[in-house]
């Protein structure tokens, strides 16, 4: 009898909790706290952590960064109000670097661990790009631009600043050489080590100080990055050695210990492949060189090496996880540390490599960070809990992994939200997501706008079609020359899987994606009427025109192939806005007007096409000052708020009307002033 009652007093004290809860609004992802960049001594024993915060009166979000043990404990806030940003240890542990802007330039400050106040450290004629420190702590080496003469300065004032566009080192866009200079910190002296006209990509110093790799180009036409090539340079010498001749861009360069091999990272050996990026090792005077990561089946990201230089550690991606694995260099075996149904991700490791710092989340639990020795990593320290109202306060929605067997038999996987409180009737309305890329992917991560519209009612479906990547290569080429016909079928597929299922009404479907969301998107509601309401955002339309004004290698490599002239048909057949007059979907276009990745005009186009052609409802909404992504909060705020209204008044039949927005301590102190 105790047994019962206890059991109906746990259920009903859950109950009660869960009936506290809310569905997530717009407004509390805006309000959502954010971690920003984070970094462990070198001693493993601290931890700098930045956090951002909203500021919605200003329209903009701010960063400070906090201090921590990192074995949990007391944390204070770091750096005082003048803040910084790109924040680096020094490799003895005495100090941390930082840049701020000084007269509109970026210039690095240093800061002692032991505490007091940061100084600045150089004055340099242009602003500080890249750095890293030297292995004993003595120097630092930075890329910064070579600034115009006084001369060049005075007439460039005056109004002769033409830009003569595609003429080095100048692309669509106003460009200017570089350098890499080394900056002696007790003389306070910079020495310029490269010569000549070129443009610094990325650069790694040896651990002895006498050599440099870097990736440079000589000329910046936006769509050959393939030209950019790896170079050695003896500090002292002012030629070059080239240690690369392909037409591949390389990058992620590592120095091993012994001052002869560099590990770096690149799709291919000899030409720009549809590949998931591989690791290589070279010996930089023999200029041989092999392919190491060949086991792993994935991808490599933030990869941190071990003393010895006989192991790697780095954080990889396969399907909707990623975990952190070790690879022995000399083998190639791959060793897998966590096995986390999540998104487990190094941010930085101490300099013995025996304690990590990383971040977790899933679909469910909001990205926070975490401290643990390597041989412990299953019994992590949570350092923060940025946003626990999200665990406390808000109802999430219920997920699974799904997979489905596409139009030919290839096995497709994705995430299907659904409300917690969902009916298997065949009577909720569906909101189909497309990712980003191509090369994309959903993730088991936090993407609270999901929660809202489960909150909102929908069961969503978020797959990863052919050409997504940590699936390995074979699905990753899947739509070479075939964009927009098989990744649409995988779409399709998948949505009839749901119906078949008995989740969705197909009365009441939408769809939505951002980038290559929205081009595929675009795509999808020329070939089929079954969406009621679409959403796209920062798409191409016009394959044909974008080939100018944006990106165009991976159009012209792999996903159509050729060039307007030499495949004219290609480029006209895979362009939404050529098939404008099939679409029967009431449409809302969403862009940045400073996109450069997608441009603008892609949105104008297509929406000017199905507004002169009048048979369906259509809306274009700009934003101002924004890029590919929508950074302002209230620009992000009308994104989604104007979003779930066209989908619900579409999809479903709604007029809806947004939340207000709740004024919190900081909003109602700027109200009172």
């Amino acid at each position: 009898m105790k047994r019962i009652v206890l059991f109906l007093f746990f259920t009903l004290f859950v109950s009660s909790a869960f009936a506290q809860k809310r569905p997530m609004t717009t407004d509390d992802i805006i309000n959502m706290d954010r971690l920003g960049s984070a970094m462990i001594s070198p001693d493993g024993n601290a931890v700098i952590f930045g956090k951002s915060t909203l500021n919605w009166d200003d329209n903009k979000r701010e960063t400070k960064y906090y201090y921590i043990p990192a074995d949990s404990g007391a944390v204070y806030q770091y750096i005082g109000e003048a803040g910084g940003s790109d924040m680096k240890y020094s490799p003895d542990g005495k100090y941390i670097s930082l840049k701020r802007s000084v007269d509109d330039k970026q210039q690095l400050f240093l800061l002692p661990t032991t505490g007091g106040e940061a100084v600045q450290l150089t004055e340099h004629k242009n602003s500080i790009g890249s750095y890293e420190w030297g292995t004993d702590s003595k120097a630092i080496y930075f890329v910064s631009s070579v600034p115009r003469s006084s001369d060049e300065e005075k007439e460039y004032k005056a109004g002769y600043d033409q830009l003569f566009v595609d003429e080095p080192p100048h692309g669509q866009t106003e460009g200017s050489w570089n350098n890499i200079w080394k900056f002696d910190i007790d003389s306070k002296e910079e020495t310029k080590l490269t010569s000549g006209e070129l443009i610094v990509g990325s650069f790694a110093v040896s651990p002895n100080q006498e050599r440099i790799v870097y990736t440079a180009r000589f000329e910046n036409r936006r769509n050959q990055q393939y030209l950019s090539e790896i170079y050695l340079l003896e500090v002292g010498d002012s030629t070059a050695v080239q240690l690369t001749e392909n037409e591949v861009p390389e990058g992620g360069l590592n120095w091993l210990p012994d001052n002869q091999h560099i590990l770096y990272s690149a799709a291919h050996d000899e030409e720009w492949e549809l590949h998931q990026s591989k690791l290589w090792r070279m010996h930089v005077d023999s200029k041989e060189y092999e392919m190491i990561s060949g086991q792993f089946n994935g991808n490599i990201g933030s990869v941190h090496m071990s003393p010895d230089g006989e192991t790697i550690y780095f954080s990889g991606s396969v399907k909707t996880n990623s975990n952190i694995f070790s690879m022995d260099l000399q083998s190639g075996e791959v060793t897998q540390h966590t096995d986390r149904q999540g998104s487990v991700s190094i941010v930085d490791m101490n300099r013995t490599r025996d304690h990590v710092l990383f971040t977790f989340e899933d679909v469910q639990t909001p990205r926070d960070l975490y401290a643990a020795s390597f041989e412990n990593l299953d019994d992590p320290v949570r350092l923060t809990d940025l946003n626990p109202f999200v665990r406390d306060s808000l109802i999430l929605a219920d997920y699974e992994v799904v997979q489905w067997e596409s139009y030919d038999g290839l096995e497709i996987e994705g995430l299907k939200y659904t409300p917690v409180d969902i009916q298997q009737d065949g009577s909720a309305p569906f909101l189909l997501h497309i990712h980003g890329g191509p090369a994309g992917v959903f993730r088991n991560s936090f993407s609270p706008q999901y929660h809202v519209w489960a909150g909102l009612g929908y069961v969503q479906l978020a797959p990863n079609v052919r050409g997504s990547t940590a699936y390995g290569d074979e699905l990753l080429r899947g739509n070479i020359e075939d964009i927009g016909d098989g990744d649409y079928e995988d779409l399709m597929s998948g949505v009839d899987m749901l119906i078949d299922q008995n989740w969705i009404d197909e009365e009441q479907m939408a769809v939505r994606g951002w980038s290559y969301g929205g081009i595929l998107g675009g795509t999808t509601i020329t070939k089929t009427d079954r969406f009621k309401a679409a959403s796209l955002g920062a798409g191409v339309f016009d394959w044909t025109s974008e080939y100018a004004m944006g990106f165009n290698h991976d159009v012209r490599l792999w996903y159509i192939g050729g060039e307007p002239w030499t495949n004219p048909e290609g480029y006209r057949e895979r362009s939404a806005a050529t098939h404008a007059a099939n679409v029967n979907t009431p449409t809302l276009f969403l862009h940045g007007d400073r996109d450069r990745v997608d441009t603008p005009q892609q949105s104008l186009i297509f929406f000017t096409f199905l507004k002169d052609i009048g048979k369906v409802d259509t809306r274009y909404i700009e934003f101002k000052r924004e890029g590919h992504g929508i950074r302002e909060p209230r620009n992000q705020r009308v994104r989604d708020v104007e979003e779930i209204r066209w989908i619900q008044k579409y999809a479903r039949g709604m007029e809806w009307e947004p939340w207000e927005r709740e004024l919190n301590k900081e909003d109602e102190n700027s109200e009172e002033d």
